[in-house]
């Protein structure tokens, strides 16, 4: 595959494999050993890289970016932060002033977040840097280092303007249609969007993906169109911006996915992917399910609507033909019963022990209508529909939602594992359903809120 690309300012023809990584391509080809490889799974931030197209700058994973994602884009590493001339970015010398540096090997990612961010105008730093992890440093100094340049002038060198788009010699369809055909004629290949989850099953897993197709130029599939009523997302939609679209309308979903993988997993990663993908732990599935999310799927010309709880069947197994993709889903926008609960060992960019999420429709003090939806209390994000029928036409009063949450025994039987025992996830998604009712009626019960 030949993929061309900006690097530093420096046009760049690169023939690579599909599945080779922007970081072992930086470290093994070009020598520029400054972006780090830590946990090689885009948790730890020490390869981020400034990456530069149509939608502007962000910061992404280099361990877990294909080369070939890059064709046409602007790539900057920690190396080209600096002036030619050797001239510190303004967040470097405000690192080295504030001490924001100890071992150095989280640094060129920190450095890197930071002048995305300060390019963008950003300056919810907690965000910005929940992806960049320190172990030796604290974060204290690092956040005094990024609040120092807030108003310092954005220099030129860093500005990076994507090329012009050109043709490729590998499958990038550019609309829906292409992708249709493509993955008509090869229904066991692979698509691959942000390849925050595929990315792993290569590096950690050194899976020959066979047939692959990168859908990142398929514009179509990256619209958002406000129907009146309900919002169709395309499934190349990126979180970041899935969550910009519901962060008014629901902000508790929203709340959700600012705790969702980090700023650099949010920029890449899209919301069709982790559907199409079905864990049982995926965040946004439950918060879909609750919503009464409707899921589009597609199959050459062939199109076809199903309730996303529909689509899950089992454990690695979903609704989904050779050759069918996801094509887009369709949320209400409004759902103002709507809150979600994501209970992990990090607060920030964590995998979810257990993820919960309520809209319980109440009219005349009873309950008409009840949608719950649990991540990680099974084999797939799943309702619990023994619960709902607990609720359904009785009084809205706490003793029927002690009636309901003991029911939740009757809809799963969790798993242990690393993350957490049989009977914390039974106790903590029956804490969750009774949380629903103080939340509801106006009782504090965020973490970040509660004080002693």
């Amino acid at each position: 595959m030949n993929v061309t690309f900006l690097l530093n300012g420096e046009t760049v023809e690169v023939n690579t494999h599909p599945t080779q990584t922007l970081l072992d391509w930086l470290r093994e080809t070009r020598g520029l050993t400054g972006t780090k490889e830590g946990c090689n799974e885009g948790d730890c931030g020490a390869c981020s890289v400034m990456i530069t197209d149509e939608r502007g700058a962000r910061s992404l994973n280099a361990c877990i970016l294909f080369v070939p994602q890059l064709h046409g884009k602007a790539v900057r590493t920690v190396e080209g932060i600096a002036a030619p001339d050797g001239t510190l970015h303004a967040v470097q010398q405000a690192m080295v002033d504030n001490h924001g540096s100890q071992c150095g090997f989280c640094t060129p990612g920190f450095v890197v977040s930071m002048a995305t961010a300060h390019l963008n105008g950003r300056t919810d730093h907690d965000d910005v840097l929940a992806g960049n992890l320190c172990r030796c440093t604290g974060y204290a100094p690092i956040i005094r280092a990024a609040k120092a340049v807030e108003g310092a002038a954005v220099p030129d060198h860093v500005i990076d303007h994507p090329i012009a788009p050109k043709t490729t010699d590998f499958p990038a369809p550019e609309t829906s249609d292409a992708l249709a055909e493509w993955y008509a004629a090869h229904p066991n290949g692979t698509l691959i969007a942000g390849a925050t989850d595929v990315g792993l099953w290569v590096t950690k897993h050194f899976t020959d993906l066979g047939d692959v197709a990168f859908l990142n130029r398929c514009k179509d599939l990256q619209q958002i169109d406000d129907q009146g009523d309900t919002l169709r997302i395309g499934a190349g939609v990126t979180m970041t911006d899935v969550l910009a679209a519901v962060r008014i309308l629901h902000p508790s979903f929203g709340d959700m996915i600012r705790r969702y993988g980090s700023d650099q997993v949010r920029n890449a990663a899209t919301i069709g992917g982790n559907i199409a993908n079905g864990s049982p732990i995926g965040d946004n599935p439950p918060a879909l399910i609750a919503m009464g999310a409707t899921l589009h799927l597609r199959r050459g010309d062939t199109r076809r609507d199903t309730p996303i709880e529909d689509f899950f069947i089992a454990y690695g197994k979903q609704d989904r033909q050779p050759g069918e993709f996801v094509e887009a889903v369709t949320i209400p926008k409004s759902a103002p019963a709507l809150r979600c609960y994501k209970l992990s060992k990090r607060f920030d960019q964590d995998i979810s022990a257990v993820c919960g999420c309520f809209k319980i429709t109440v009219a005349d003090g009873k309950i008409t209508d009840a949608r719950i939806a649990f991540g990680g209390m099974a084999g797939t994000p799943k309702r619990a529909p023994l619960s709902e029928a607990a609720l359904v036409g009785r009084p809205w009063s706490f003793d029927t939602i002690q009636t309901a949450a003991a029911t939740l025994a009757e809809d799963f039987a969790p798993l242990s594992d690393m993350r957490a025992s049989t009977a914390y996830r039974m106790d903590a998604a029956q804490g969750q359903l009774r949380r629903y009712f103080d939340d509801i009626n106006c009782i504090e019960t965020d973490v970040l809120g509660v004080t002693a």
